[in-house]
């Protein structure tokens, strides 16, 4: 994350009066990691596979929640991921067996879907500056399978299995935006390869020219972008985004899952109404990435309604836009692990950039004067 742009944008949001628990919140999430470890179904060559909404959400989260409280090391959780996902790229195995090996649609997506992961988390767990041999392969992995022709040219194969917000047909774009953090993760010195430049340039060609009909839910993720890319995307490109987002939020400050669509109807999905911690989170996320002075009262907004409304427990519900899912199932929770994790990630950036300014403060107070 570029954090000049969040610390001036932090810098002017009010303090707020509430508090959240971050201890909770990371309690939770590793007691998820613990359960999906022991799940059957997500075994996978090298130990454990990674989903968006319950492994790559963590891995995205856990980091700035580990510095926030001061630990040490990560997680056994985040190192089994990483080490499994580092694992399937050097013997050039894949987390979805079978599928992936086979031919047609379905091992493509499963290729494209897993590539962009893959590259997108090692990448974010590498050191500043560095990019390690094995992650390099993860992304000569992920170029090898972009579409190089036609309509999604720049863009990734993706799971289209009807479900919302995912996997769905349009859900290429989101994950094409996350290709985009992906490569933002990288050292300048390997965007700069001309054989890389070539591969970033149709990607953001793609997430340029293909935003029309798109949920908002993934048009926001080029807000994120916009964050780890600025020469791609200027602030100035995102102005109008982050418009339709700050038009669409509640008078509580959240956000409903409604108005992140438009989405298909799911006849069996549960009745959703109100603000959703998910969507809340999605677009705090966003809106914090972006930095944008115009959504310092929106962001400010959203993060007081994301602290009010964490369970005690530690985490932030939701539920899934599909289907009922069984009482107790592993299944019944993806929405609810997806929405806790942006939630902690909005909250932790916003406190750890709330500190790190603090701590500018004192140390231009205490300096002796000239």
């Amino acid at each position: 994350m570029r954090t000049s742009g969040v610390l001036l944008l932090i810098a002017g949001l009010p303090a707020w009066c509430g508090n959240w628990n971050p201890r909770q919140a990371a309690d939770y999430l590793d007691a998820r990691q613990k359960a999906w470890f022991a799940w059957p179904v997500a075994k996978a060559a090298g130990g454990t596979c990674v989903s968006c909404h319950t492994s790559m959400t963590y891995l995205m989260a856990r980091p700035a929640l580990r510095k926030l409280l001061g630990e040490a090391e990560p997680t056994q959780y985040e190192t089994g991921l990483l080490d499994g996902m580092r694992e399937r790229t050097e013997k050039n195995e894949s987390m979805f067996g079978k599928a992936a090996e086979a031919k047609g649609p379905v091992a493509a997506q499963a290729k494209g879907v897993e590539s962009i992961l893959t590259a997108l988390l090692l990448a974010r767990n590498e050191r500043p500056g560095s990019l390690s041999a094995v992650t390099r392969q993860a992304f000569d992995q992920m170029w090898a399978v972009q579409n190089r022709e036609g309509a999604a040219k720049g863009a990734w194969s993706w799971f289209e299995l009807k479900a919302d917000p995912w996997e769905m047909p349009d859900s290429a774009y989101y994950g094409a935006a996350l290709a985009a953090l992906a490569v933002g993760a990288t050292p300048a010195s390997y965007r700069e390869a001309p054989d890389v430049r070539s591969r970033i340039g149709d990607l953001v060609a793609y997430l340029k020219s293909s935003q029309q009909g798109q949920p908002l839910h993934n048009r926001l993720m080029l807000l994120w972008v916009s964050g780890e890319m600025p020469d791609a995307f200027p602030k100035s490109d995102c102005t109008k985004l982050v418009e339709e987002a700050l038009g669409k939020q509640q008078p509580d400050g959240g956000w409903t899952v409604e108005s992140l669509g438009p989405w298909p109807a799911h006849s069996g999905a549960p009745t959703s109404s109100g603000s959703s911690a998910y969507a809340t989170a999605a677009v705090a996320v966003a809106l914090e990435q972006a930095a944008l002075p115009e959504a310092r009262a929106g962001l400010s907004k959203a993060l007081n309604w994301l602290r009010s409304h964490q369970d005690p427990a530690g985490y932030w519900d939701a539920t899934s836009m599909n289907k009922v899912y069984a009482e107790g199932s592993m299944q019944q929770l993806f929405m609810r692990d997806a929405a806790t994790a942006l939630a902690s990630l909005a909250l932790a950036h916003a406190d750890l950039s709330t500190r790190d300014m603090a701590s500018v403060t004192r140390g231009r107070d205490s300096a002796p004067l000239r």
